[in-house]
Order: C-alpha cells, then structure tokens, then sequence
C-alpha cells in the first residue's frame, strides 16, 4: 500500500470515463506512486468526487487522499446505512461533519460513528502537485493500466 495514497495499485483511478477525467479534471498527483486523483471541484456546487458516496470502502479509500490535501487534515471514511440495510462508505473531515449529514438525512445512519478507516494524521509530502495533465503523461499513465 502506498504511504502516500492508502491504496496498493497506482494506476485504479480515474474509474469513471478516465480518458475524460484525466483530461479535462485537476488531478492530485501522488508524489510516491505517481496516482492521479481526480480533485477537480464542480464550480456550482463547490463539491469535489471525494464528496460524493462510494459503493465500497475500497473505493472510497482511493479517494480519501483528496479529500485529506483539500482539507489538509486526516479526514475518514464512514460507513453508512440506510433505512432499508443498504451501506455506502463516505468521507467525512470528522465527527462533526458526519453528525451534520445525518441530522439532513433522517433515512440514514452510522452504527459506528467513528471511521472504518482513516490516516490518523495528515502528512504534507513536499514533491506533491496539484495540476492538469498533459497529452502525453496521460497516454503514458493510460497505457500503464
């Protein structure tokens, strides 16, 4: 697993339409594995991927490392139930957060109320970048998959 981006594969995400993503989105790129993870934030709603639930913890774990540099803090993942049995796994910066979603939704709620997994702390790593793509480094992390 990479120290950096908590997931042991560099080149899994984007999942969704990749060539796009990788195209037209900010990307955080990891500075130990070289991952790219999407970090774009929507202009409208000032929500980035990382915002949004995620089917499994697996999934949510590729994305936790945005959410951790956009906050520059150790953000978690939760799980999350609603009123029919069904999880989703989200991230939260912390209790607080996960406390403000769920006195919205009603339908939904954390057995738990702690993270099924976090960083524990935020780490700064120093050769990090935050940026768009060129043409040729995404054919080359393409062709890398």
């Amino acid at each position: 697993m990479c120290k950096e981006c908590y997931v042991a594969d560099s080149r899994c995400t984007p999942l969704l339409k990749p060539l796009d993503c990788l195209k037209n989105h900010t990307q955080y790129i990891c500075s130990t594995c070289g991952r790219c993870i999407c970090i774009e934030a929507d202009p409208k709603r000032s929500l980035q991927r990382w915002n949004f639930p995620f089917k499994t913890l697996e999934i949510a774990k590729m994305y936790l490392r945005a959410a951790d540099y956009t906050t520059k803090k150790a953000c978690g993942i939760y799980q999350i139930e609603n009123s029919r049995g069904q999880s989703i796994y989200k991230i939260f910066t912390g209790a607080d957060d996960l406390q403000l979603y769920l006195n919205k939704h009603k339908d939904k709620s954390c057995s738990a109320m702690a993270p099924v997994y976090t960083a524990k702390e935020f780490i700064a790593y120093p050769n990090t970048q935050v940026r768009r793509l060129s043409d040729e480094e995404i054919e080359k992390y393409l062709s890398e998959r």
